[in-house]
């Protein structure tokens, strides 16, 4: 058995200090006193008081490391960007596919499905971002790539087998019925670049939607006597809202509003990172539009946004900025929260005993230093 000890350790009651994480077979066996370590452990590192957090969960990331996941839909690819974003904290990632052709989402399952087999470190399953999505509302979305979920798509979006699947849907582009049968099949199904009524998202919540995609981005914005998707998601108990903390996508001000209005605690961090994060030259291509990187935002040529350049330690970082909370409150929206969203609260997301050791070291400038998954360190 290993331990990592001496260290200010995140648990579940909040920080505690001389603490020891001792881990085996990839999981953590016991967080507990220094003083109380068995004497028959292998200590693999003494943390000297430094702070140990669990590790970061990104349920939205389109790339990194100079990597389109649309581009290479492969092992490989896969394996490139998590490598690129396990050094800002993210140990668990769904690696996620802008709206594409059949064909192309196909691939991207089955390499999802080798890459869980395989052991690739962090990776938890797909995200499906369209492409079932609003013409209207599309972003930098491919709207010739939109389509209606019929029997062929519901068979595709729960074909993957090992792992989770997210898709991100307008509601008002599909059916009760199809969002029920995705439900059933085990897919979380997540609300975004819509123009969803509040009576429409609601029928979408009643028929098993959970999850809304950068919640004020790409929707209705809220109105006095049209609340919309947004009044929705943050009235709804049954709604978790991944939001963008970059200052860009959303204003500080609406990220306290969102905070403060969503009471039970279901907001958590997500980038929509883009290859450009951990990558050394930042534009790329989004099929054939060039986008350009610069003062942390990724847009077209027209200004339109095109996902981020944040990585997750520096939106943990703008969250307590931006919401004026501590390092606590940041950490539980990238770790325990998302977790409980795609429902793996029980494996990621809190350092206590039978969970994953997936943990984070960071420097007294909340800089991530060395990361662990499964319990194998990488520096």
């Amino acid at each position: 058995m290993k331990a990592l000890i001496n260290a200010r350790v995140l648990t579940p009651e909040g920080f505690k200090d001389n603490q020891s994480v001792l881990f085996r077979d990839g999981l953590i066996v016991t967080v507990c006193d220094d003083i109380a370590c068995p004497a028959d452990i292998t200590v693999e590192r003494d943390l000297r008081g430094m702070t140990l957090l669990p590790g970061f969960i990104d349920t939205q990331v389109n790339g990194g490391g100079g990597v389109l996941f649309n581009d290479s839909s492969t092992v490989e690819g896969i394996k490139a960007i998590g490598e690129a974003h396990r050094k800002f904290g993210t140990t668990g990632f769904l690696p996620t596919l802008i709206s594409d052709n059949p064909d192309i989402m196909a691939r991207a399952i089955e390499a999802v499905e080798m890459a869980i087999a395989q052991g690739v470190p962090g990776v938890l399953g797909i995200h499906l971002e369209g492409p079932f999505l609003n013409e209207q509302k599309r972003g930098v979305h491919d709207a010739s790539k939109f389509r209606e979920i019929g029997e062929d798509e519901l068979n595709l979006l729960s074909s993957l087998k090992g792992g989770k699947t997210i898709v991100t849907l307008a509601p008002e582009k599909t059916t009760a019925d199809i969002i029920l049968a995705l439900h059933r099949r085990g897919v979380i199904v997540s609300a975004g670049h819509s123009l969803a009524s509040y009576e429409e998202t609601l029928t979408a919540l009643d028929a098993g939607l959970t999850g809304f995609t950068h919640l004020f981005n790409a929707m209705t914005p809220l109105n006095s006597r049209h609340p919309g998707i947004i009044a929705a998601a943050l009235q709804d108990p049954r709604g978790w809202c991944g939001i963008i903390a970059d200052g860009h996508h959303v204003h500080p001000a609406m990220l306290r509003l969102a905070v403060r209005a969503k009471a039970d605690d279901q907001i958590f961090l997500v980038t929509d990172s883009m290859p450009s994060v951990g990558a050394k030259d930042k534009p790329f291509f989004l099929g054939n539009i060039r986008i350009e990187v610069a003062d942390g935002k990724c847009v077209t040529a027209d200004g339109t946004l095109a996902g981020s350049d944040l990585d997750m330690i520096s939106a943990v970082r703008n969250a307590m900025d931006f919401l004026d909370i501590d390092l606590e409150q940041a950490t539980r929206m990238a770790s325990i929260l998302p977790a409980r969203f795609i429902m793996m609260q029980d494996q990621l997301g809190e350092l206590r005993a039978g969970l994953q050791a997936d943990f984070i070291l960071l420097s007294p400038e909340l800089e991530v230093m060395e990361s662990w998954i499964r319990g194998q360190a990488t520096s």
